[in-house]
């Protein structure tokens, strides 16, 4: 049976990772090591040289993410934002244009912002949930749109197709941060993405226990190209990351089925709490895009975010009293996060276009039992 014929499930486990042919032993060691014997000069045993340009663990890996996101190419990083500029490197020449989305990533924003603004790329910012809003952003210079769905921290969703659709008809690439949803529950590239990013920190990994970071192209060779850059650069992925990365796949889709059952619950329970006065889940109808979303995810995933009276003071105070919900940042790993987007990942937008409401929490919903959790939400809100 080939790839294109095996469930998610399957894929997760078993693509890029046949038995080892040595040992038999049924998961890829961990070859920890940075350089390999050469059977004369030139004479390369799997093509494998030096350990920034290949290494069999992170090939298992990349394998495995480019079958499960449907790509042709998928690429190994130390982390997210090594990733991402990567891609900005290799899509960019100064002088370009990039559209980036009103509400981003803390850490995307100042890439843009601080490093790739310094080397002559211009971006601006339209608000991606309104694919007439990227095409009014969109400059005769632009060679990419860049999205999340759902975004982070405001859990906006956008239409993936139809803006690649409004990407591509500027000649534009499009881009989709898939980091929230996972493959699981949604897959980019069939619905006209060029590229997925995704930090494989988060749901991945799904242990809290590893940084890393991903590629996958729809396009062989846009894949090698963000190749040649990776090892060029070298920010890739070890041996160890990508192993311990790959074992977290293993269970994503039955971990991502109780982030959303649990999400869901914790959702409907803010949506009815006095004190909370918006609440961010592209789960309820009351979500402007949960149609789109529903359209496009399986499920809605594990991030909820809500706001409450009193203001930074009072969204301060619910992070403070959690206790179930342990104060940190990151998300998607197996246990429940609590966060201040605007004191943490987020700070560095402040002031920006792309500031984030000061009475705004965030949660990473984990896994535990769904009633312990929602009475840790309801003491925190007092």
């Amino acid at each position: 049976m080939s790839d294109q014929q095996q469930s998610f499930e399957t894929l997760a486990i078993h693509a890029g990772q046949a038995a080892d042919p040595l040992t038999g032993a049924v998961v890829p060691p961990i070859y920890q090591v940075s350089t390999y014997k050469q059977d004369g000069v030139g004479g390369l045993r799997g093509g494998y040289e030096y350990s920034r340009s290949g290494n069999p663990t992170r090939t298992a890996l990349e394998e495995n993410l480019a079958a499960l996101e449907g790509g042709v190419r998928g690429l190994a990083f130390a982390s997210g934002l090594a990733a991402e500029d990567c891609l900005l490197r290799t899509l960019l020449s100064p002088g370009d244009h990039v559209v980036i989305p009103n509400d981003a990533y803390g850490g995307t924003f100042r890439l843009f912002a601080k490093v790739v603004s310094r080397w002559g790329v211009e971006w601006s910012v339209a608000d991606t949930s309104d694919p007439a809003s990227v095409r009014a952003a969109i400059t005769e210079h632009t060679k990419a749109v860049w999205v999340e769905t759902p975004s982070n921290p405001l859990l906006g969703i956008t239409d993936i197709a139809a803006v690649a659709q409004v990407a591509h008809e500027a000649g534009a690439k499009l881009v989709v941060d898939n980091t929230f949803a996972s493959p699981y529950l949604q897959q980019p590239l069939a619905l006209g993405a060029d590229v997925v990013v995704h930090s494989t920190t988060k749901y991945m990994g799904g242990h809290s226990d590893v940084v890393g970071g991903a590629l996958i192209t729809a396009d062989a060779g846009l894949g090698e190209e963000l190749a040649y850059h990776q090892n060029a650069m070298g920010a890739v992925a070890g041996p160890f990351d990508s192993w311990l990365t790959l074992r977290g796949i293993k269970t994503l889709a039955v971990r991502m089925d109780r982030h959303s059952a649990n999400a869901e619950r914790v959702a409907e329970l803010l949506l009815s709490h006095p004190k909370v006065t918006r609440v961010y889940y592209p789960g309820l109808p009351e979500h402007p895009l949960h149609e789109v979303a529903a359209k496009q995810m399986k499920s809605f995933g594990g991030m909820v975010s809500f706001r409450v009276e009193g203001g930074e003071a009072a969204a301060v105070e619910v992070c403070n009293r959690a206790r179930l919900f342990t104060l940190g940042e990151s998300l998607g790993g197996v246990e429940s996060l609590i966060e201040h987007p605007g004191l943490m990942t987020h700070a560095s937008v402040a002031g920006s276009a792309l500031e984030v409401p000061a009475d705004l929490v965030r949660l990473s919903v984990g896994i535990e039992a769904v009633d312990d959790q929602l009475a840790d939400l309801k003491q925190a809100l007092g």
